[in-house]
């Protein structure tokens, strides 16, 4: 993104980030078209098994958390949470956080360790995108990617983050 003032060129810093979740080891074709020019992929938990997970490494640089469903092998691959810092942001991917603005204790600690002003989740297999007045943070859930669950249409999200803050958001929709 460019601006022009005062004969001047001015850049601002993007990386566009794709967030998903809840794939259960299913991910579909028009997805990855979604995702494909996205700098990296967010994985929010429930991948599925270790090939899967191999599959969106192949893909795209991968930022994972395991979730609930994932065995010994993923949980030997990634953690429960990351941290990850871009520009002035400060982001949270963990599977379980607890609700919208009533977080579990441990995610709640984390957000005050670490001034957390972004937290990408899942588990819900719920669509949620809202900003928490309390916690001075967005709350980012993309749903669910893949087919099994109670969720009748399949999510993710596409999000710009900016060198001031964030940028667009675009979802993605399919019925399963």
């Amino acid at each position: 993104m460019h601006f022009v003032s005062n004969s001047l060129l001015y850049t601002t810093i993007m990386i566009k980030i794709g967030i998903i979740s809840d794939t259960h080891n299913y991910i579909d074709d028009t997805l990855l078209n979604f995702l494909k020019e996205c700098d990296e992929i967010w994985h929010a938990g429930d991948i599925g098994d270790i090939n899967f997970l191999q599959k969106l490494k192949n893909f795209k640089p991968l930022r994972a958390v395991f979730g609930n469903i994932d065995d010994y092998a993923i949980r030997k691959e990634l953690n429960e949470y990351e941290i990850i810092n871009y520009y002035n942001n400060s982001i949270l991917l963990k599977h379980i956080a607890g609700t919208f603005s009533k977080y579990e204790k441990k995610t709640l600690t984390i957000i005050h360790q670490y001034n957390i002003n972004v937290l990408v989740c899942g588990h819900s297999h719920i669509l949620t995108v809202k900003y928490d007045k309390k916690n001075k943070l967005l709350y980012i859930n993309p749903g669910a990617a893949g087919k099994f669950g109670p969720h009748l249409k399949m999510t993710a999200l596409k999000l710009e983050i900016l060198q001031n803050g964030i940028g667009e958001l675009t979802i993605f929709e399919k019925n399963k």
